[in-house]
């Protein structure tokens, strides 16, 4: 069964850093396209950046271009999000997510039928 599983949320303070990791269980995910969403508490679902099978093209939300950087190690099978200066805005829990297709993966708003999806990892930023 295919699985992603998130690590390395936390609690930082307005300003700080986090590097969210997103390790998958099957060998497809080198072909797949990856992304990070989050979900701050009461609003819904947000795309934050997305890369491609081969890491050459990424894509980032208005709101994080500048500040987080998505890439990947596909002989470790891990999507990265590394989050500078964060602020409490982005707040929330980071999904992380594959799919075969690039257009579903980086729709607006997000596609909920992407193929998988892992459980999440809790950000707190702290002002």
């Amino acid at each position: 069964q295919a699985q992603l599983m998130e690590s390395g949320g936390g609690e930082v303070q307005a300003g700080g850093s986090l590097r969210l990791s997103c390790a998958a269980s099957f060998q497809a995910f080198t072909d797949y396209p990856a992304a990070w969403f989050r979900q701050a508490p009461g609003k819904e679902r947000q795309f934050v950046a997305a890369v491609s099978w081969a890491g050459d093209s990424t894509s980032y939300a208005d709101s994080v271009q500048g500040r987080f950087t998505i890439f990947r190690n596909n002989k470790k099978r891990i999507v990265f999000l590394q989050m500078n200066n964060l602020q409490p805005e982005d707040t929330g829990v980071y999904y992380c997510a594959a799919d075969g297709n690039w257009g579903r993966i980086v729709a607006d708003p997000p596609y909920r039928g992407l193929e998988v999806w892992g459980q999440g990892t809790l950000v707190t930023v702290s002002s």
